[in-house]
């Protein structure tokens, strides 16, 4: 699926994180594609960066500055459940773990305001540039109807307040900079694979289907739009 990312320059510089993962991968893969050789993309894997590490973070950030300005930062790392800390989504309140709720917290929600911290910081300031954070539509407060998943749905609440509040900062001094986050739909990945029993026919995406929706919305940003969450097809997603 092409996208042509016409809204930034052509030797545009973009920075993924979690480039491993079905979307992550999906992103590096399609902006390689849609660059025609203009662009330069780092794809940055867990086995790179550990994006709960700060001092990690901080020396990639200072790698970076002598590479030149960031036009965009895609950050596609997400923690649902993870077998090897024992972190699952929780059906009812009993089910919860203090250290299972510390890991979930620590990937989706400390991890992106670290990210920020580091990395905004480096972006364009003199043309269209753009942070985009993963979040998920079970993270908007008022479109929770049914409950569980404690952990994951707070997470990602904090996640988009942190985007909020980075927004509303980084606006003072950079109109330029645009931060969101991003719900991708359900995407057909190994994070939503124990869930995709009841899901309807057509309601699962392709990792490539998923990364060219998001791209067009990111290719359509402006700075009005700065830290909001925005689906697959372009909705804002509520609070």
């Amino acid at each position: 699926m092409s996208v042509s990312l016409d809204s930034f320059p052509k030797n545009f510089r973009a920075l993924v994180f979690g480039a491993r993962g079905g979307i992550g991968a999906a992103f590096v893969a399609a902006l390689n594609d849609n660059s025609d050789g203009r662009g330069q993309v780092t794809a940055l894997t867990r086995a790179d960066i550990d994006v709960t590490d700060e001092a990690a973070l901080a020396k990639l950030a200072e790698a970076q500055k002598s590479e030149g300005a960031l036009h965009l930062v895609i950050n596609a790392t997400g923690l649902l459940h993870e077998a090897q800390t024992d972190v699952q989504p929780e059906k009812a309140f009993r089910q919860i773990s203090a250290d299972a709720m510390a890991r979930v917290f620590a990937v989706n929600a400390i991890a992106p305001a670290l990210i920020a911290k580091y990395f905004l910081p480096l972006m364009a300031r003199d043309t269209k540039s753009v942070m985009a954070h993963l979040s998920a539509r079970v993270g908007s407060i008022s479109d929770n109807r049914l409950g569980g998943w404690t952990s994951y749905r707070a997470a990602k609440a904090a996640q988009n307040m942190i985007v909020k509040n980075a927004a509303i900062e980084t606006a003072r001094r950079d109109k330029q900079k645009i931060i969101i986050g991003l719900h991708p739909g359900t995407v057909d990945s190994p994070l939503s694979a124990p869930f995709q029993s009841n899901l309807a026919e057509g309601q699962l995406f392709t990792a490539t289907q998923s990364a060219a929706h998001l791209l067009r919305v990111i290719d359509g940003l402006s700075a009005t739009d700065s830290g909001k969450v925005f689906a697959w097809d372009g909705s804002q997603v509520p609070a």
